[in-house]
C-alpha cells in the first residue's frame, strides 16, 4: 500500500535556492514569533514587582495577551485579504513590537498597569495575526518542497522561546530594566521580519500586489477583490472538515495548554512530590515535545498524518493515565514522556491539513488556529474549577476524554491525492 504524498502545488516556477531562502525565511519568522512571546514571559516576576500587583491583579493583566491574541486571529483573515502576506506580516510584527515597548515603559517609567494591560493587548494582537500568517506560509512551502515542515516549524517557534527565555533570565540577572530590555528585542524581531518577508514569494491570490509576482505566466495575475476573498474565507465555518480538524487541534491543544500551567503542581499536590521535582517534570514534557516535532516530520512522511495522529493520540491517553494513577516516579515520568509525545503534533499537523485548500488558506488556518487557541485559553481554568472539586489529577482525566476524541477525528487530516487524469 502507498503512502499519500505531497503534492506541489501548481502555479508556481521557483529554483531550488528560492524555495531554500523561502523556507528559510518562514522559519525565521516562526522563531522570532517565539522570541517576542518568550521575552514578555520571562520578565513577569519583573513586571509585576515594578506595579506591586497582586496575583488576581496580575492575572488580569495577562487577560490583556489573550484578549489581544484572540482579535488578532480574527483580524488575521482580514489583513491577508486587504495588506497581502507580505506587508500583513510586517505589520503584525511591528504592532507586537510596539506592544513589547509599551509593556516596558509601563512597567519601568509610569508604573502603570492599564499601559502595559494595553501593551500586552498590543503584543497579543500582533502575535496573534502572525500565528495564522505564519502557518498559512509554512504550510505552502510544505506543499512546494513536498515534503512534511510544519511540525519542524513549530519546533524552531519553540527554539524561539527558549531564546527569549534566556535573554530574559539574562537581562533579570544583570538587572536590565524591562523597558530596554524589551525595545531591544522589539528592534530585532522588527527587523528580522523586514529581511525575511523580502524571500517570501508574492502571490496575488494572497492579496500581493500584482507585477512582481512569481504565478506561472500562464495563470492569471489578477489581485482578486479583497471582498470576494473575505466572504469566501468566512464559509470555511460551514466546512465539516473544518470542524473535525479543529476538534484534533483542540484535544491535543488542550493537552499542551494544560500541561504547562498544571503539570508541575499536580506532580507535587497529586503525587507528593517536592516542588524541584514538579519543575523536573515538567522538564520532561517540553523534552518530549519538542523531540516529538523535530521526529514528527518525517513519520508523517513514511506513514501518513492519519497513523501518526492516531499514535499521538494513543500515546497521549496512555501518558495521562500513567500520569494520574502512577504509584512509582519512574512511571509517573514515563507517563510525561508519552504525554509530552502525543501532544506535540495536534497543532502543527492541524495548520497543514487546514492549509490544504489553497484557495482559502488563509481563513481555514485561522477557523482551526481560533479553536486551538480557545484551548489554550479555556482549559487553563476549567482545568482549575475541577481541580478544586476533585483533585488536579482527576481532572487530567478531561484531557484524556479530548485526547480520544482527537484520535477519532483524525481522517479529518488525511493528504489530499491528486488523481491522474485519464488517458
Amino acid at each position: 500500500m502507498t503512502q499519500p504524498e505531497h503534492t506541489p502545488a501548481p502555479g508556481f516556477a521557483l529554483s531550488r535556492r528560492s524555495l531554500v531562502a523561502w523556507r528559510t525565511a518562514v522559519f525565521a519568522i516562526f522563531f522570532i514569533s517565539g522570541l517576542g512571546l518568550a521575552s514578555w514571559v520571562s520578565r513577569v516576576p519583573t513586571v509585576r514587582d515594578g506595579l506591586s500587583l497582586r496575583t488576581d491583579q496580575l492575572g488580569l493583566l495577562i487577560f490583556g495577551l489573550s484578549a489581544g491574541s484572540v482579535l488578532g486571529l480574527m483580524v488575521a483573515v482580514w489583513l491577508l485579504a486587504g495588506l497581502g502576506a507580505r506587508r500583513a506580516m510586517v505589520l503584525s510584527t511591528f504592532i507586537s513590537s510596539i506592544g513589547l515597548i509599551t509593556v516596558g515603559a509601563g512597567a519601568s517609567y509610569w508604573g502603570s498597569a492599564p499601559v502595559a494591560f494595553l501593551g500586552l493587548a498590543l503584543v497579543g494582537f500582533g502575535l496573534g495575526s502572525l500565528d495564522v500568517m505564519m502557518n498559512v506560509e509554512g504550510a505552502d512551502v510544505e506543499r512546494q518542497l513536498g515534503s512534511t515542515l510544519m511540525p519542524l516549524l513549530h519546533a524552531c517557534f519553540s527554539l524561539g522561546t527558549v531564546v527569549g527565555a534566556l535573554v530574559g533570565a539574562g537581562a533579570s540577572a544583570l538587572a536590565v530594566p524591562v523597558f530596554w530590555h524589551l525595545t531591544a528585542m522589539a528592534i530585532v524581531i522588527v527587523a528580522t521580519a523586514i529581511v525575511a518577508v523580502r524571500f517570501i514569494p508574492v502571490r496575488p491570490e494572497l492579496g500581493d500586489a500584482a507585477g512582481h509576482t512569481t504565478a506561472h505566466p500562464h495563470e492569471s495575475a489578477v489581485r482578486p477583490d479583497w471582498r470576494e476573498r473575505l466572504r469566501a474565507g468566512l464559509l470555511v465555518w460551514r466546512d465539516r472538515k473544518i470542524l473535525l480538524i479543529g476538534m484534533i487541534v483542540l484535544g491535543m491543544t488542550f493537552a499542551e495548554g494544560s500541561a504547562s500551567d498544571w503539570l508541575a503542581l499536580a506532580v507535587v499536590d497529586g503525587h507528593g512530590q517536592s516542588d524541584a521535582t514538579g519543575a523536573l517534570v515538567f522538564g520532561v514534557f517540553v523534552t518530549a515535545m519538542t523531540v516529538g516535532r523535530v521526529a514528527g516530520g518525517p513519520l508523517i512522511d513514511r506513514f501518513g498524518r492519519v497513523p501518526v495522529l492516531r499514535t499521538c493520540a494513543l500515546l497521549g491517553v496512555v501518558g495521562l493515565v500513567l500520569v494520574i494513577l502512577a504509584p512509582a516516579t519512574w512511571l509517573l515520568v514515563l507517563g510525561t514522556v508519552l504525554w509530552g509525545l502525543g501532544a506535540s503534533l495536534g497543532f502543527p499537523v492541524g495548520m497543514s491539513a487546514a492549509a490544504d485548500d489553497t484557495a482559502n488558506a488563509a481563513a481555514r488556518v485561522s477557523a482551526v488556529a481560533m479553536i486551538g487557541y480557545f484551548a489554550f485559553l479555556v482549559g487553563p481554568p476549567l482545568l482549575g474549577l475541577l481541580g478544586e472539586q476533585v483533585g488536579i489529577l482527576n481532572a487530567l482525566v478531561v484531557i484524556v476524554v479530548l485526547m480520544a476524541l482527537a484520535g477519532l477525528a483524525a481522517p479529518a487530516a488525511r493528504e489530499r491525492t491528486e488523481t491522474p487524469a485519464a488517458g
